[in-house]
């Protein structure tokens, strides 16, 4: 399997990329840049919306345009009319934090987790919006809320808070969206980086970007045993989705920012879009399913 550079977009923190299923189009985001970015494939035309706020994920909605998480809280945004809307804000001190990774459960609901500017200790939490609008807190004391996906059969969700190097599972009720009974399946180990953003193949095994360690690793969750390890040719590899018309594309995010300069000159495409193709299917991106 070969890594292809789909986009020199030398971000400063690429981030949170979403497959849009029903009109094949890819949305990933700048984070630091306060930048959205969205791809077809078919067309290779890539747009670029500038914001005035950080954003820290985006996911498709089902009635047309993206639900994000931007600096302050949630928000929606119709690309036919330019409107961005403010949903639900639920942090009082959005100065000292900002939202950061986050994704739709299969049930339509957004969840995404905060943390503060400069990454302090137990400063974030995880937060879930439903249909309604409604927003309920599931986790706090985190210190980089990152990678979330829940299993093909919908009985779990998988959570990464970078710092503490692990994957917890969660029993996951996808009727209520409750989450219980934590517990790791996966750590990491020094030399392999942070674990950052992740995704989740059709066989229930698990692909997360390593920060700091220049690729994507697959996980058996049930076993905790390492299947398999693509090289990314950059050092901050920040998240990946599965896209393409039999989502057997992986789409893979990359950082530019805490690069040294002999990374940058040995990886100057380091920042960029990547892709991997694989004969693994993967599982779909959920759009957010609003009822208001």
């Amino acid at each position: 399997m070969s890594i292809e550079l789909v986009i020199d977009s030398k971000s400063t923190l690429g981030e949170g990329p979403s497959w849009d299923e029903k009109e094949k189009l890819l949305y990933w985001v700048d984070i630091l840049q306060k930048k959205i970015y969205q791809f077809n494939p078919g067309s290779n035309e890539n747009k670029e919306l500038l914001l005035d706020k950080l954003v820290g994920a985006i996911s498709p909605k089902q009635d047309g345009g993206v639900v994000l998480a931007l600096q302050d809280g949630f928000y929606s945004y119709d690309f036919q009319t330019g409107m961005l809307k403010s949903i639900h804000k639920p942090e009082k001190h959005p100065q000292h934090n900002r939202f950061n990774d986050g994704k739709c459960d299969p049930a339509g609901r957004f969840w995404a987790g905060s943390m503060d500017i400069d990454a302090k200790e137990g400063a974030g939490s995880l937060y879930m919006l439903d249909e309604q609008y409604n927003i309920s807190k599931k986790l706090d004391n985190l210190s980089i809320s990152n990678g979330i996906a829940w299993s093909p059969d919908n009985k779990y969700m998988y959570f990464i808070d970078t710092p503490t190097k692990q994957i917890v599972r969660y029993d996951y009720d996808n009727t209520t969206g409750n989450i219980s009974n934590p517990k790791v399946v996966v750590s990491f180990i020094k030399e392999t980086g942070f674990p950052d953003g992740m995704t989740i193949d059709q066989e229930g095994m698990l692909w997360v970007a390593q920060w700091g360690g220049y690729g994507v690793s697959r996980w058996d969750p049930a076993s905790s045993k390492l299947l398999d390890f693509i090289k990314v040719p950059a050092a901050n590899v920040t998240s990946c989705v599965f896209g393409g018309e039999n989502l057997n594309e992986l789409y893979i995010t990359t950082a530019r920012i805490g690069t040294t300069d002999e990374d940058l000159e040995k990886y100057p495409n380091a920042g960029g879009l990547f892709k991997l193709k694989t004969n693994i299917k993967g599982g779909p991106t959920y759009q957010f399913s609003s009822k208001k």
